[in-house]
């Protein structure tokens, strides 16, 4: 199908070592961490990280899986002190700065001493724990309201048609467990979708959250609102519903548990996560230099 490529570069010149001199001496350390899941799941992670240029080292963790092991956050942040950095910026490759898993990585920096239990066991399960480190750790916000996100769902939607004037999108994501957090999530994703309508074109676009984590009820609850709104949007547009995962990497939830979720609607979905994309690459930059921009404005 024809592919109308809507990435717009961000703008990178914050992200430079110019900036990390800003913020401090020395050189400013880069960890990347996501959720984790297989080596294909891993490796999309991986990759983008690869791309980013923030004038200093960039690493990767990952909280579960079998990278959780093997890139462990304690020997990622000592391997960066180990090559004379002097701060260190976290930026957690998640949709939502609203869930367990940001509060996992808050809690891995030392920004909160309060832990769910189950999110602490899996750190535990994975011989994750504090860094016995000096170095000043900040943890940026997840990817949230991120334009890049916008351009990247965008371009994904827009692989999928001919004619997006004509049809409707629906954009399927994990969400939170709890109501405070669910009101957070879509908080963020609603201009994101909106943005999405204008750079598509999309006769209507509407989001729908699973909350994949909850208990079966609410989750089954939160299916059924999804499943409705694509009928919806199926009546008004008389049209096949183009739908698209907000989801980081590719694994079971996008290959199974959201068709599954979808099943026998009028739809075209082609499965594809955020990653791999070069607008991530320039969200991650962008995260590293607004959370340096915040010290030197503290430090003035």
């Amino acid at each position: 199908m024809h592919r109308i490529h809507l990435t717009i570069f961000a703008l990178l010149v914050a992200a430079t070592p110019a900036v990390a001199q800003e913020a401090g001496e020395g050189t400013v350390g880069t960890i990347v961490v996501a959720h984790g899941g297989g080596p294909e799941w891993d490796a999309h992670v991986i990759d983008v990280a690869g791309q980013v240029e923030t004038g200093g080292p960039v690493e990767v963790s990952f909280l579960m899986g079998p990278g959780a092991e093997t890139a462990r956050f304690q020997d990622v942040v000592a391997k960066l002190e180990a090559q004379g950095v002097s701060r260190i910026v976290v930026v957690p490759v998640l949709v939502s700065s609203h869930s367990g898993h940001y509060e996992q990585i808050r809690y891995l920096a030392g920004l909160t001493d309060t832990l769910d239990e189950m999110m602490l066991h899996h750190l535990h399960m994975s011989g994750i724990e504090r860094p016995d480190t000096e170095l000043p750790i900040q943890v940026a916000r997840a990817i949230d309201d991120a334009p890049e996100l916008a351009r990247v769902l965008a371009d994904r939607a827009l692989a999928l048609t001919e004619a997006p004037a004509e049809q409707a999108l629906f954009l399927i994501g994990h969400g939170a467990n709890s109501a405070e957090d669910h009101a957070e999530w879509m908080a963020n994703l609603r201009p994101i979708a909106e943005t999405v309508e204008q750079l598509g074109g999309f006769r209507d676009v509407k989001i729908g959250l699973v909350r994949d984590d909850a208990d079966p009820p609410v989750r089954a609850e939160a299916v059924l609102a999804a499943r409705e709104l694509v009928e919806l949007q199926h009546e008004i547009t008389g049209r096949p519903v183009v739908v698209v995962p907000i989801l980081i990497s590719k694994g079971s939830v996008s290959r199974e548990k959201f068709p599954a979720d979808l099943e026998g609607l009028p739809i075209i979905y082609g499965g594809e996560p955020i990653l791999p994309h070069p607008e991530m690459a320039n969200w991650i930059e962008s995260r590293v230099s607004e959370s340096l921009a915040t010290v030197t404005a503290e430090a003035r």
